[in-house]
């Protein structure tokens, strides 16, 4: 006899039972309707892409990060390691097919051979939104918009959106004089909340060869008092008035319009990892669960896809980490688990009734009501226990006067109330009330 293999997943992968992904899947339809309700459409590309379009516009922590390997024909292949940078290679691969701007979103499946811990796994449900084509304050405020929206509709209300604009950062850094290692910077000035503000102070001072210069940046990035005066602070010290603050304006002016700006802070220490990244930034956190980190980030990339394509198509999007959101989420007991979308079970009391449970659950099915028959002709408590395990909220019975009679008899499985002669379009009336 062959030794049995013992069944295992890979750290940091996971397999999800129903009651997790029909949660996670339930947050996907939310969160899908929203982005259409702006104009967003879907589209997909590969799970491989080469090494070379991946890895073109990013640092060594990102390189170390993806999953990569020579495949059959010898070809340097790697697993997308998020869906921005596949988005922009598709952009200049079908240019000519696509009209502009072109607002996109893509929710799938990205992988990132990084250390697992709560929230943050290897294989991961990225939810993507995108604008390519226009370079416009509306553009910028549609995608934060958009987040804001989308949490809300999946009932995360309670969070805060904090942005910073590159442009300004490197203007500052340029009147510095460290313009030439603006990347070693932002990539530390980002690790702030992580290492905390000393040890940030301590890779400045090594990245620009001065500690005054270190607590200028580390000036820099403290939050002001509010969104204005922070603005006020941060256009002084990079030099004065230009299109990056102005930008800044435009978009706080429209939070205003819109009645939403309570919701957004200026945050001049939000810069983003990612080299690819021009304008406006921004991340998400959840105002009851700092510490998990941010759940939607984003940001304007205007030079991305002029890695693959000589006109420059700008870019702005913003991705809602599902997985890690959902960790939070469940840590704060706003998560509700269910086993199954059905509405009711159909006992099975007698198999020679078989055919008559099957009638009804097809009369029901026609009046909107998710049904099943239970298949075999158990002992009844062994059906209650699959159901409960289903979550499913009603139970009917249809014992031989019923058959006769066209009736059935309904109970609430959660109290036990059982209601007996219904017609099918009194049960499915009681059903569908319940459900408001």
């Amino acid at each position: 006899m062959d030794t049995l293999i013992q069944p295992r997943v890979l750290k940091g992968f996971r397999d999800f039972l129903p009651a997790a992904e029909i949660e996670r899947s339930d947050l996907m339809e939310k969160i899908t309707s929203v982005y259409r309700s702006f104009g967003f459409v879907p589209i997909d590309t590969p799970v491989l892409e080469y090494t070379e379009i991946l890895l073109r516009k990013s640092n060594g922590e990102t390189e170390k990060q993806v999953f990569r390997f020579q495949d059959n024909g010898g070809r340097d292949i790697a697993m997308r390691f998020d869906l921005t940078v596949p988005f922009a290679r598709f952009t200049a691969e079908h240019k000519d097919e696509l009209y502009f701007p072109f607002k996109r979103y893509h929710i799938a499946k990205v992988w990132r051979g990084e250390k697992p811990q709560a929230g943050r796994y290897r294989e991961f449900m990225q939810c993507d939104i995108d604008t390519v084509g226009s370079d416009s304050a509306a553009s910028d405020f549609e995608i934060l918009n958009l987040m804001r929206t989308a949490l809300g509709a999946i009932g995360v209300k309670n969070i805060t959106i904090r942005m910073n604009h590159r442009g300004i950062f490197n203007r500052f850094l340029e009147k510095l004089g460290v313009s030439g290692r603006s990347d070693d910077v932002l990539r530390s000035v980002d690790k702030l909340a992580k290492i905390g503000r000393d040890e940030v102070a301590k890779e400045l001072a090594e990245i620009t060869g001065s500690t005054d210069i270190a607590s200028e940046i580390l000036t820099y990035i403290a939050e002001g008092a509010d969104y204005d005066s922070t603005l006020e602070k941060l256009e002084k010290m990079a030099g004065g008035p230009a299109e990056d603050t102005k930008r800044m304006r435009d978009i706080y002016e429209m939070m205003k319009a819109a009645g939403i700006e309570s919701s957004y802070v200026f945050d001049p220490s939000i810069t983003r990892g990612l080299d690819y990244y021009t304008g406006v930034v921004y991340e998400t956190f959840l105002n009851d669960l700092p510490s998990i980190g941010s759940v939607c980030s984003g940001g304007r990339y205007d030079n991305l896809a002029g890695l693959y394509m000589k006109d420059k198509v700008p870019g702005v999007g913003a991705s809602i980490g599902l997985d890690r959101l959902i960790a939070g989420l469940e840590q704060l007991g706003l998560t509700e688990k269910k086993g199954s979308y059905l509405d009711a079970e159909i006992y099975c009391l007698d198999e020679k009734n078989s055919i008559a449970y099957q009638k009804a659950a097809a009369e029901l099915r026609r009046k909107g009501i998710a049904v099943e028959v239970y298949p075999d002709a158990k002992k009844i408590n062994l059906q209650y226990a699959v159901t409960d395990a289903k979550c499913v909220p009603w139970g009917i019975f249809i014992k031989d006067e019923d058959i006769q009679n066209g009736t059935m008899s309904l109970k609430k499985l959660a109290t036990r109330e059982t209601t007996d002669s219904l017609s099918a379009d009194k049960a499915a009336e009681i059903i569908l009330a319940s459900k408001g």
